[in-house]
């Protein structure tokens, strides 16, 4: 059974760790501050055997080098063609990284950047800067059909109850947006008061507010 670690850096950023508790594996997805990570890793008593990379951007991949350097060991995951940093092992769209006795399917993303991929382990899925809460990444060259085959045709398919873990906290500013091109429309509304409750809860906590099923109760 995998259980997901969040882990906030840099200024609006989500690492996290994908531990397989059979076995006490784990993964380190955008590891951007490594020692963090590896805190969070060494409190939980788990063995880092991967880094899986969502895309060649430095505040995703910019901790990269030195986990390796300090973990000698690791496979660096990333998507083919986008040159992410240190990256050991590329990967294509439905390929299968084993994290203990986990699986994690790749899902091939390009448009954030030529290589963006997402991974999905049971129903626990990591989008880095394709899909956040209530918003989705800039272009940086890709099309807008490459983003709505990203949305409408790789994550759509996906279970409704599948959990987001985005890269980034950038849901206040997201339904703001909405907001502002749909002032009308109730149901954004509604989740700019829900994510208000949230967000405030969570503060007090010291608890990331990410990903959508994420209560802080």
């Amino acid at each position: 059974m995998a259980q997901v670690v969040v882990i906030p850096v840099l200024s609006d950023n989500y690492a996290y760790l994908l531990v397989d508790e059979a076995t006490k594996t784990a993964a380190a997805v955008d590891p951007v501050e490594p020692h963090k990570v590896l805190d969070a890793a060494k409190a939980l008593n788990v063995h880092l055997t991967h880094v899986l990379t969502t895309h060649s951007h430095f505040d995703h991949d910019g901790g990269n080098e030195e986990m390796l350097q300090l973990l000698p060991h690791l496979t660096i995951v990333g998507g083919k063609n986008d040159r992410a940093s240190a990256v050991t092992h590329e990967v294509d769209h439905n390929d299968v990284v084993r994290i203990g006795a986990l699986e994690v399917r790749v899902l091939y993303t390009p448009c954030h950047t030529p290589g963006h991929v997402l991974y999905l382990c049971e129903s626990n899925l990591f989008t880095g800067d394709t899909l956040f809460i209530a918003g989705c990444g800039r272009f940086n060259g890709g099309t807008p059909a490459q983003m709505h085959h990203a949305l409408n045709t790789v994550v759509a398919q996906l279970p409704l109850d599948t959990k987001v873990y985005c890269g980034h906290e950038y849901t206040t500013n997201n339904l703001a947006f909405a907001a502002a091109v749909e002032p009308a429309n109730k149901a954004i509304a509604a989740k700019q008061a829900g994510h208000r409750r949230r967000l405030s809860r969570c503060r007090r906590q010291l608890r990331p507010s990410s990903k959508p099923t994420h209560s802080c109760a």
